[in-house]
């Protein structure tokens, strides 16, 4: 089992360009009735303030999105089509909604478990990524640098820059450009 050593508070308190492409090769771990399931970040999109008229805060602070205003590290985990739990990193300094919402993993440990709850199926896609994990709106807040948490990200192996893609957020249909095409989707190249 890989040594516990969460991502401090400090590692999320930066730009959110910067934490989103930092996350790549980080690992992601929940602790699932007493069991350790985890998978390495492969996929992550960043989300930044009220002016990013793809991001939650667009209409200011609300019920939904508090968590996105608090202190960096925490979780930011919402309810979206009726269906699925997304699950976001919150970034930069508090009072400043910003936060990076984690798309996909590649399974490490418990991938058994895993694969039970995906049926089989990859964690490619962000709400495939909290089916697996059993990530839900109980642990909307949660600090992500404390193990005892249920849910943090540990340091893991850096990447490096000739492995990674940019590119356009994904679902943003209505949202307006630039927002809509704006590079801010990072992602492992798996044919690298």
């Amino acid at each position: 089992m890989p040594s516990s050593i969460c991502l401090p508070h400090e590692f999320y308190a930066r730009p959110t360009l910067t934490v989103a492409r930092a996350l790549l090769g980080m690992r992601l771990v929940r602790n699932l009735d007493g069991q350790r399931l985890s998978g390495i970040i492969i996929e992550a999109e960043a989300y930044i303030g009220e002016t990013d008229l793809g991001c939650h805060a667009k209409a200011g602070r609300t019920r939904r999105n508090a968590v996105m205003y608090g202190p960096p590290g925490h979780a930011y985990v919402y309810f979206t089509y009726g269906m699925h739990w997304m699950l976001n990193a919150v970034t930069e300094p508090e009072g400043f909604p910003a936060a990076v919402l984690l798309r996909a993993i590649q399974p490490q440990e418990g991938k058994e478990t895993i694969s039970i709850r995906r049926q089989g199926r990859d964690c490619i896609g962000p709400a495939k990524l909290t089916q697996a994990l059993a990530i839900d709106g109980a642990l909307n807040g949660v600090d992500l640098c404390d193990p005892h948490s249920g849910l943090w990200i540990e340091a893991g192996q850096p990447l490096p820059e000739s492995t990674i893609l940019t590119g356009p957020r994904v679902g943003l249909y209505t949202v307006p450009e630039p927002w809509k095409s704006i590079p801010w989707r990072f992602r492992v190249n798996l044919n690298s």
